[in-house]
Formats: C-alpha cells, structure tokens, sequence
C-alpha cells in the first residue's frame, strides 16, 4: 500500500480521536456548568428520575450523584442479568450518554414533575420559551442564537429560591431545555470543524464507509463530509438522509462517530493503529503505543 495513503490515514485517524476527547471535554465542562447552577433546585426537589424505560434507568439523587441501571445476557446461564452503577463525575455521565439526551430527559422528567405541556422542539419555540420573538434573532446563528435564548431566560427568571416543587421543576425544565438545544448547536459545530480539518486527507482516501447495518448507513465522503441513511423508529422502515451537520447530531452522538470512524479506519488498515486489536479504543491503543 502507499505510504503516502498510510500516512493520510493515520492522520485522519488521529484527528478523528483528538476530535472525539476534545468532544469530551466541552461536554463535561458544560454538563458540570448545568448540574452547579442547579444543584440547589435538584436538593429541593429530592432527586429526579430522568429515564424509566426498562431496563434503562437514569436517575441523579439530591448530593448530584446518578444511578444509572442496565441488563445484558449472561451468556454463561443465559439468563439477563441487571446492574446498577452509581456515577459520581459529569465526565463518567458523557461517556455513557448522549449529552444531549441527558438535557432531554432532565427537560422531559421536570416537565412531568411540574404538569407541564408537551416539550417544544422547534428552535421557534424555543425563542418563545425564553420570551425572544423570532425577529429578534436577525444577525444571530447557531450558539450565539441559544446562547441569547439561554441569557434571556436567566434575565426573566425570580432569581430567589424556588417556593415549592413544582416551582423549581418549572425552571429546571425550561433550563434543561435550553441547554439541550445548545448542547445539539454545539455538536453540530463540532461536526463541522472535523469536516473542514478531513477534507485535505479524504479527497485522497475517497468515500469511506464507517458503518454499515441493517437500519443505517455512515459514510464520510471523499469531500470531508459525512453523510448517513438511517431508519426512524417512527418512519414504517422507510430510510431518511442525513446530509447535514445539523441533520446527523438528531440521530448520532459525535463521540460515537469520531469513535467509529477510528474504529473503521483500524480495523480496514491494520498499519495506521497496530496496537488496536478490535476491541478497544484506538485511541487509547495509540496512547499506549506512544508510551511503549
């Protein structure tokens, strides 16, 4: 094989896991923003339980630990097996969940708490939620935009102390809600500035397909971007295309698509990750290497 192409590779594949950790990193810093702004409203409350659909939990308790449960099969009895694990750190809960999932379901369980109507989901409904009219938002984009929905909504809030259950329940939900949308802004810049960095070492690599399943497609393109096919729960098995940063983060978790992509890349070029033997994380694979 070309070394030139090898080289390429290793790049794309370096670039893809300092995307990922970096990723990682900003989620945290952003989830632990979130969870100290409102630790007094989460003690008040008691707790929430953010997820209850078997067998997936997510709970956070009042001193913001969470308690997350999860079944597999055993397959030395063949019989499902549950654990729950306590998460302590912000870093641990983005490792494990999509941190635009986690505002969602902070949204959704202080919505039921509070009686609530159905959560908006439209950035229009957004700037209504947060008291700005959409012609108000001309000459704003992307996190400028959520960011100002999230400042106005600090300015319209009591900042005294919460009364009751339901009061707090409100805020946090129009809080998680805020945050959820910018978290999903945020991913989608991250998304973009990948596709910019690859474009250079794909348009020597050519269409690459990073997975291939029954119910979705993830290719990153020789022009550096990256495009999906996938199957909506909701959509009778009819294919949807995602073509757009935006478009892809409703259905992906970038750590999950930087990871794949490095996974990809090992797994079809031995020679850019030797250390990687199919299990674990390549990028931790060439840490180790690095330190050998």
């Amino acid at each position: 094989m070309d070394a030139s192409r090898n080289d390429l590779l290793g790049e794309l594949a370096s670039d893809a896991a300092l995307e990922r950790t970096d990723f990682l990193v900003q989620a945290t810093d952003q989830l632990r923003r979130f969870l100290e702004a409102n630790a007094g409203r989460v003690r008040e409350i008691g707790g929430l339980t953010l997820i209850d659909d078997d067998p997936d939990y997510l709970s956070i308790a009042p001193d913001l630990s969470f308690r997350s449960r999860s079944r597999y099969l055993d397959d030395e009895t063949g019989e499902w097996v549950s654990e729950t694990e306590i998460i302590e750190s912000a870093g641990e809960l983005v490792e494990l969940y999509n941190p635009a999932d986690i505002y969602a379901a902070f949204a959704e369980a202080a919505r039921e708490a509070a009686g609530l109507a159905p959560m908006p989901t439209a950035a229009d409904d957004l700037m209504e939620t947060a008291g700005i009219a959409v012609d108000e938002t001309v000459g704003l984009d992307g996190e400028d935009l959520y960011a100002a929905a999230a400042d106005s909504w600090a300015a319209g809030q009591d900042q005294a102390e919460p009364s009751d259950e339901e009061t707090a329940a409100h805020r946090l939900y129009d809080l998680a809600l805020t945050f959820q949308e910018r978290s999903q802004v945020s991913e989608a810049h991250l998304i973009d500035e990948f596709e910019m960095a690859a474009g250079r070492l794909t348009s020597r690599l050519g269409d690459f397909i990073v997975v291939d399943d029954d119910d979705e497609r993830l290719t990153l393109e020789a022009s550096g971007g990256f495009r999906a096919e996938v199957v909506p729960e909701d959509s009778d098995g009819e294919w949807r295309t995602l073509s757009s940063a935006e478009q892809l983060v409703e259905f992906y978790d970038p750590t999950d698509v930087f990871g794949d992509l490095a996974d990809a890349l090992a797994e079809a070029f031995p020679t850019v990750a030797p250390e990687y033997d199919g299990t674990s994380d390549p990028s931790e694979a060439a840490e180790d290497g690095d330190r050998a």
